[in-house]
């Protein structure tokens, strides 16, 4: 398979030849990437920031509708996952990205117009990163409702611990060398440690909450919303968008199907991995806000600085935040993979593959990391970053441009349920968008 530039996308990193899309889908013999390194790495893709603000969800739509809400975006998230995969191995053209996909439906502009939400999405995502970890390390908030970090915690007020000299130490001394790697299954193992660092915020989380309920220190979670007015039932919206960034994983559905033996792996690797992300967040969420109730802030993380009570409770807390705080670090270079190569990719679209070419390789990726870096230390507050990014460019991705691929369906391979389906994610999407982006302008107004 000749694999051009046009249709790079965001594949090129990552050595396409492992998974030719024209090979026989029984010949197990071949080499390739295991479903359960891509289960890691699709989980790793989608647990990351987003978790964080769950529990705010709950505190605004309440415990039941934020729980169905959860379900039914991880299972719109399969489909339109499936929606892509199918779609990429029916193309007549080969078409081997989602990028490439976009561009045989809608052209030049569909392509261009993906890129360009995926290179919005995952550095927003990795932004969010770095002030969440900055958060974790050196604390958050103005005068009226400030957060201790760990390193102020631990150490007091030094020079080394600021949070300019803790998140550029991280940056360089754990990011640099994870982001260099140029392929998807490099990181299968510190995928995995940041899924496991991810179940033990849970467990501790669920642990906390049991052991406040146990003494009676939690308030009663609300199980349905408090409606006061039709501003509040707009605000509802608002929370729609977080959680369809929490689901967001799509940008890396083609680099890891195509380090699989068989593209059918790949979807059995995105239902496992959605199972379990569905379940983590519902854990967190339901224990989190039942642990903080209405005091439940929008990055959990920045909760975790209370004082529990005993030795055995502040042990715990500085567990979780740091347990979370190392996941981010894990999963930081899957976001930057498809990153990078879509702004290669637009950047420089008639140049060299971007996974041949070190001498353009090293310095995108330093100034990508230098660029993250200023953004994190200029940008306080993550909650109405999440809000745009969920209620634009991540819908997009996640829901709207696989609607749309199916609907237009040059290939004429889609099902009369596929098309209800894609014009459900399409109508799911634009109105909780619409929505969430007019409460949004409405807050910012007010205040």
């Amino acid at each position: 398979m000749t694999l051009s530039k046009d249709d790079a996308g965001i594949f090129t990193p990552l050595l396409p030849e492992l998974n030719n899309t024209n090979q026989d889908e029984n010949n197990s013999d071949s080499g390739g990437a295991s479903v359960s390194g891509a289960v890691f790495n699709v989980s790793t893709s989608t647990i990351g920031a987003g978790i964080m603000s769950i529990p705010a969800t709950l505190k605004v739509l309440g415990v039941i509708p934020a729980m169905i809400l959860i379900g039914v975006i991880a299972i719109l998230s399969e489909v339109s996952a499936e929606f892509l995969i199918r779609f990429t191995k029916s193309s007549e053209k080969q078409k081997t990205t989602y990028a490439g996909v976009m561009g045989e439906s809608f052209g030049r502009v569909g392509s261009v117009m993906l890129q360009l939400c995926i290179m919005i999405t995952n550095l927003g995502c990795l932004i969010i990163y770095l002030i969440i970890i900055g958060d974790v390390l050196c604390g958050s908030g103005s005068n009226e409702s400030m957060h201790s970090g760990m390193l102020q915690e631990w150490f007091g007020l030094q020079w080394w611990n600021s949070r300019s000299f803790a998140i550029l130490f991280t940056v360089v001394f754990v990011m640099l060398p994870l982001v260099l790697l140029k392929r998807v299954e490099s990181l299968r193992f510190t995928s995995a440690v940041s899924v496991l660092l991810a179940v033990v915020f849970v467990a501790i989380s669920t642990v906390l909450a049991i052991s406040a309920l146990w003494h009676g220190k939690t308030k009663t979670p609300r199980l349905l919303p408090v409606l006061e007015n039709k501003a509040s039932f707009f605000e509802l919206f608002t929370a729609v968008p977080i959680i369809v960034s929490a689901f967001t994983f799509h940008f890396n559905v083609h680099p890891i199907a195509a380090e699989l033996r068989k593209t059918s792996d790949m979807v059995t690797a995105v239902r496992i991995s959605l199972v379990l992300c569905a379940a983590v967040y519902a854990a967190v969420g339901f224990f989190g806000y039942l642990l903080f109730g209405d005091s439940t802030m929008p990055d959990i993380l920045s909760n975790f600085d209370h004082n529990f009570g005993s030795t055995v409770g502040t042990f715990l807390n500085d567990t979780v935040r740091l347990s979370y705080a190392l996941h981010l670090m894990l999963v930081f270079p899957l976001p930057n993979f498809s990153l990078r190569v879509n702004v290669d990719e637009f950047l420089f679209p008639e140049w060299p593959l971007l996974s041949s070419h070190n001498i353009r390789f090293v310095p995108l990726t330093c100034i990508l990391l230098i660029f993250v870096y200023i953004a994190a230390i200029a940008i306080p507050n993550i909650w109405f970053f999440f809000q745009f990014l969920g209620s634009t460019t991540s819908l997009c991705v996640a829901f709207v441009f696989p609607g749309a691929i199916v609907l237009r369906d040059i290939n004429g391979i889609a099902t009369r349920r596929d098309k209800i389906l894609a014009v459900l994610m399409i109508a799911i999407a634009v109105i909780s968008s619409t929505i969430a982006i007019s409460s949004n302008i409405a807050s910012l107004l007010r205040t």
